[in-house]
């Protein structure tokens, strides 16, 4: 261990984020909080960092509160102090706090306010990473996909209509955090300037933007920046420390970064635990002891670290963000990210591996390790009740007529804020077979129908099929599904969804749409759910379609998870209306996690004295089984070794 880590680790001991007063044991986790008075917060004005004057090195761990139950938050808080970390670190997705324009949402699940007091409750300092681009493998980098409704808007520059929603948005924004800060009384010491637009780089003045953002509505905390080693060669700014984001310490990184800032502190923003997964490849994987090495030595160098991610979480809902280096790969719902917690929260090796090198940097012993949360594999349940998508589409907003086909973001609902996620589907009146080309129009997936009967599929790959002849008017429909929008890269300005251009039948564009929306929203599934035209005849199931069961849940509710056999094809998994996300059967994940916490109530449900029916619902566009079994550990199905990938795929 090195004098410099552990003189600043102690130093860091002594300057909690509140100074908390524990009248009992049991107050442990609930600590009396009361606001220290202030000196200077952290400073990077020499080789270390300083907080209130005294050496700190930063021990982060990055935990995304939108990615984890809020009843767990606190579970997940107490297993990071615990492993010796001093520094929480946290996106803030705007596309979840303003899912419609001018609608802002900090409640309950977005509780931002709730989630950093917790963690000063719990002794940890915050550096907070706002955006407004977050990346985060979250659907745009964490935009609002209302932002592309202008067919002009350029993302991440200073183009008027990107900076006129940014100001809204900062507005409410840094009123929450606000008094949150350092300065204030509060545990947020630092503050990211947008995220890895080195890597970007498209506008010279924007950047500048971003801070000035900030520094307007009254931040005085220290302002970073975070880039891997490639995009470092960014020119940066005034009064703004750089950071980098690596996983292996190749090609001299951590140097690079101190010859670009001399007589600076060192920290690595994101070192990456491990990795996530796209569907239809392996589970990555990063070995306990692989990681454990590279940690030693960054702390070995005095460099302060953040731990991307210590506890993933999942990408609930239709939320995953997607890569298109060439080919569009969406990414799966499941953030576990090879993680030192697992999805669950589970402990795993890295973690004690962790906990033990942490240790040395600590003057008195760590916080004593919380138990872990039981799981329960609940009994199978079976497929009660059907209802065909054709006989949903009533529950859906009012259809859209035009002429030709409307992207998602587009369409005229929501408030007129588009559809961000999910399925469209695109109707139109043909008469004649042939050839149908999709022109590449087709974002992401479509299923292709002719008179509501299965002829095929369009995607990235396959553009043209063949419609069976007929005689008179056939309808003809294409239910596309938005798979996640790409989340890194130079492509973002592209990612409108849905159908985005002519679809032709034989050279023909086709014309006469009707549009209708299916976001799968919790109105539509309230709906959904209590319509009496649901069927119990199985053998009349149609595809695509939803397919019921009840899950009988007595007290406690465990978390668990639910894994769909291989009768099962495409589609997604709610409780009581709650989407949990993605299943497709060409893996790697064939598991969703189903919080416990999520099992204590809910709609639509039937209770007793100490137990309850859970209505699950698999929207299922492919092939259907009987049943949906439940298990107490994910299967992750085939691994790779991250580190044995090419060092370019990493970056």
């Amino acid at each position: 261990m090195s004098t410099h880590g552990a003189t600043a680790f102690e130093a860091s001991q002594h300057h909690p984020p509140f100074k908390c007063t524990l009248t009992s044991s049991a107050s442990r986790h609930h600590p009396e909080v009361r606001r220290m008075s202030r000196a200077e917060g952290l400073r990077a004005n020499s080789s270390q960092f300083t907080l209130e004057g005294a050496p700190f090195l930063i021990l982060g761990g990055s935990i995304h509160y939108f990615r984890v139950p809020r009843a767990y938050w606190e579970d997940r808080l107490l297993k990071m102090k615990a492993c010796g970390l001093n520094t929480l670190t946290t996106y803030v997705p705007w596309n979840l706090h303003e899912p419609e324009r001018g609608t802002f949402n900090f409640q309950d699940q977005l509780d931002l306010k709730a989630y950093v007091t917790l963690a000063a409750e719990m002794g940890l300092w915050v550096i907070l990473r706002p955006g407004p681009y977050i990346c985060a493998e979250w659907d745009l980098g964490g935009l609002p996909s209302w932002l592309l409704q202008d067919k002009f808007m350029q993302l991440r520059t200073t183009y008027p209509g990107f900076v006129d929603a940014v100001n809204l948005y900062f507005d409410k924004l840094v009123s929450v955090i606000k008094p949150l800060m350092f300065e204030d009384g509060g545990p947020i010491i630092a503050v990211q300037v947008e995220n890895e637009y080195g890597s970007y780089a498209k506008d010279e003045k924007y950047m500048p933007f971003i801070k000035d953002c900030l520094l307007s509505r009254g931040i005085k905390e220290l302002l970073l920046t975070s880039d891997n080693w490639e995009g470092l060669r960014y020119g940066g700014m005034e009064g703004v420390l750089k950071t980098i984001n690596l996983q292996r310490l190749s090609f001299g990184a951590i140097q690079y970064l101190a010859d670009k800032q001399p007589q600076k502190p060192l920290m690595v923003m994101e070192y990456w635990s491990g990795w996530f997964d796209v569907w239809g490849e392996h589970h990555h994987v990063f070995h306990a002891e692989d990681m454990l090495a590279v940690v030693s030595e960054i702390l070995e160098r005095g460099v302060s670290i953040n731990l991307y991610m210590f506890h993933g979480g999942t990408s609930f809902g239709f939320m995953n963000g997607a890569m298109d280096f060439g080919t569009y790969k969406p990414q799966v719902t499941s953030y576990d990210y090879d993680a030192p917690l697992s999805e669950a929260g589970d402990y795993t090796p890295k973690y004690q591996l962790l906990r033990n090198l942490f240790s040395q940097y600590h003057s008195e012993p760590l916080p004593e390790v919380p138990s872990s949360q039981k799981k329960k594999a609940y009994d199978p349940v079976v497929i009660q009740r059907h209802l065909s998508l054709w006989d949903s589409l009533h529950f859906t907003d009012k259809p859209h007529r035009s002429e030709s086909p409307v992207n998602m973001e587009n369409l005229p609902v929501n408030n007129n804020n588009g559809q961000s996620y999910g399925y469209t589907l695109y109707e139109t009146t043909i008469t004649s077979g042939g050839a149908l080309n999709s022109k590449n129009n087709v974002r992401d997936r479509a299923l292709v129908f002719v008179d509501r009967k299965c002829v095929g599929s369009f995607d990235y790959k396959t553009q043209e099929l063949t419609l069976p002849d007929g005689k008179g008017e056939r309808t003809l429909s294409l239910l596309v599904e938005n798979c996640g929008r790409v989340n890194y890269g130079k492509a973002l300005d592209e990612q409108r969804k849905g159908i985005v251009g002519d679809i032709l039948l034989n050279h023909t564009p086709l014309r006469g749409f009707t549009t209708f929306c299916l976001d799968m929203k919790p109105g539509f599934m309230k709906r959904l759910m209590s319509s009496g035209q649901w069927k119990s005849d199985l053998r009349s199931a149609f595809i695509p379609g939803f397919f019921q069961a009840r899950l009988f849940v007595d007290d406690p509710p465990r978390d668990t998870f639910i894994r769909l056999p291989q009768g099962w094809g495409k589609g997604v998994v709610f409780i009581n209306g709650q989407n949990l996300g993605r299943h497709w059967f060409i893996g790697p994940q064939h598991f969703l996690y189903l919080p416990g916490a999520w099992l204590r109530n809910g709609e639509n449900q039937v209770n007793t004295m100490c137990s309850r029916f859970m209505q699950i619902i698999v929207f299922e566009e492919q092939k259907t089984d009987d049943k949906i079994l439940f298990s107490e550990s994910p299967d992750h199905g085939k691994t790779i070794d991250v580190y044995k990938l090419p060092f370019c795929t990493l970056l």
